[in-house]
């Protein structure tokens, strides 16, 4: 019950920030006092132990599930890779979902954890294979780069009602999420897991589109489902090292 109401305080949040944001525009970036918006290396740590965004090297997050009426299975690899984005060492996720053996897209995705705990989301260089053989790189950002400013993907101390811009280059960028629950228990393929994180994400550049995500300690994201604007979804069924 408490999660439902949450949620459901969750979508009204969403709504009215929405409404905001169409009144007021899209153009600004986040401010500078954000968290993971100021790049200075002394402000970073080694290892990203977020509770519900931990990424230790060598592991593989498996998830399967469904994306424009396809089937396809999503393997999130943590790599040894860095890359230095302003100063900055962050660590290479590489994120590759495939419907049976066709590639269907590509990334690597770049983050850095603060000395506070936040988990900083400094850009991403995605590649989508389209049907006609095409490659689609729209959505690829770099934190300092033609006007992009890095975000949280992750707080130290996630609460509701807490709202965080996740990245930002505009017109390519421009995630936002919003806390909406805490707490309970969640059966996925992979199996029960409590103390899950909800979130609700939404982007200007997709005015239709909420998706939802859940989040368990140790783990971090063991859902994914659109609850607007589509029907994709995707569920953690393996975790590698």
């Amino acid at each position: 019950m408490h999660r439902t109401v949450a949620l459901l305080g969750g979508v009204a949040l969403l709504i009215g920030t929405i409404a905001w944001s169409a009144m007021a525009g899209s153009a600004a970036p986040p401010q500078a006092a954000a968290p993971c918006t100021t790049l200075d290396p002394t402000g970073f740590v080694d290892t990203i132990d977020n509770p519900y965004y931990p990424l230790p090297v060598g592991r593989t997050l498996v998830y399967r599930g469904v994306r424009d009426g396809q089937t396809q299975v999503d393997r999130v690899t943590v790599t040894d890779k860095t890359k230095v984005i302003g100063g900055v060492t962050a660590t290479v996720v590489r994120d590759v979902a495939k419907h049976g053996t066709t590639l269907l897209e590509a990334t690597n995705d770049w983050f850095a954890q603060d000395v506070k705990g936040n988990v900083c989301y400094l850009g991403e260089d995605t590649k989508a294979y389209l049907a006609n053989g095409q490659v689609d790189t729209s959505g690829s950002w770099e934190a300092g780069v033609n006007g992009a400013v890095s975000g949280v993907i992750m707080e130290a101390d996630p609460q509701v009602p807490d709202s965080y811009r996740q990245e930002f280059l505009m017109g390519e960028a421009e995630d936002t999420a919003w806390i909406v629950g805490r707490g309970g228990p969640l059966t996925i393929p992979y199996g029960t897991v409590h103390n899950v994180l909800t979130s609700l994400e939404h982007t200007v550049l997709e005015p239709d589109v909420v998706d939802k995500k859940v989040y368990a300690p140790g783990l971090g994201i063991v859902l994914e489902q659109a609850l607007a604007g589509g029907q994709e979804v995707a569920r953690l069924v393996e975790v590698i090292g």
